[in-house]
């Protein structure tokens, strides 16, 4: 008898996952241009510009997500991990990656740099991590086998202990400011002297605003992640753009 097999880790996520984690807001949309359209159809002259107006707004930010997101995590460079040299030329080393719920870079990194140690940590509390897509990502992609739970204020690793840690598209999950705060104190805990923070996330900016309208205020601005290194102890390195939409920012403890 054959022994099993390991099914093979699911691919990061695309456009089409982006709409199944998010569908009631796909169907909200949806459901906005077809009533604005009808509507139309039995108002006067001026509401019914109005609502045609209206529900071609809501197709436009419906189709321009859409856009973006197929050509952030389907096309782009973001899980090829191309982009990492930029930040991080001698590679992760020791290093830790942190997740809210959802983690597509844990099996990329340890693909691109198969001598590094890794640990993998699981951020994920329904009374945490409040929004809805991350509890049905949660339920279609469950923690990588060997995932350690914990938590914004305590994580699983020795102080000092980790080179590099990855939050990529994670702290933003967390939604109230302490969470955040007491997430970036442990980090540097974590990190080694002269440790690397590799975070990567959507901003609230004109670009993201753009492309997805008001969900980009589901996004954090710049200033709340430099405010949150400086607080920590972490010092601007580098930063870099992906796909003009996301942005990867090192931050380095210092060495002494």
């Amino acid at each position: 008898m054959s022994a099993p097999t390991t099914p093979p880790p699911q691919r990061p996520s695309g456009v089409r996952e982006v709409i199944g984690y998010n569908w009631p807001l796909y169907a909200g949309g949806l459901s906005a241009v077809a009533g604005g359209l009808a509507l139309a159809q039995r108002l006067p002259p001026l509401p019914a510009t109005l609502a045609r107006t209206g529900a071609l707004t809501a197709a436009a930010l419906l189709l321009g997500s859409t856009a973006a997101c197929w050509w952030v995590y389907d096309h782009s460079e973001l899980y090829s991990l191309d982009w990492l040299s930029r930040l991080l030329p001698d590679g992760p080393r020791d290093h830790l990656v942190l997740s809210t719920g959802l983690d597509e870079i844990s099996h990329p990194l340890a693909v691109r740099h198969p001598g590094s140690p890794q640990i993998v940590v699981d951020l994920y509390d329904p009374a945490l991590t409040t929004e809805g897509s991350i509890r049905r990502a949660r339920r279609r992609v469950p923690p990588r086998p060997g995932t350690l739970p914990g938590r914004p204020s305590r994580l699983p690793a020795a102080t000092g202990s980790q080179d590099t840690v990855f939050a990529v598209f994670a702290a933003h999950e967390l939604r109230r400011a302490a969470d955040r705060e007491a997430l970036f104190a442990e980090i540097t805990r974590t990190l080694r002297p002269g440790g690397t923070l590799v975070l990567v996330e959507h901003l609230r900016d004109g670009s993201n605003t753009a492309a997805f309208g008001p969900g980009a205020w589901h996004f954090m601005p710049r200033r709340e992640w430099l405010r949150l290194a400086d607080g920590a102890g972490l010092h601007t390195v580098t930063e870099t753009r992906i796909a003009h939409l996301v942005t990867a920012f090192a931050f380095r403890r210092s060495p002494a």
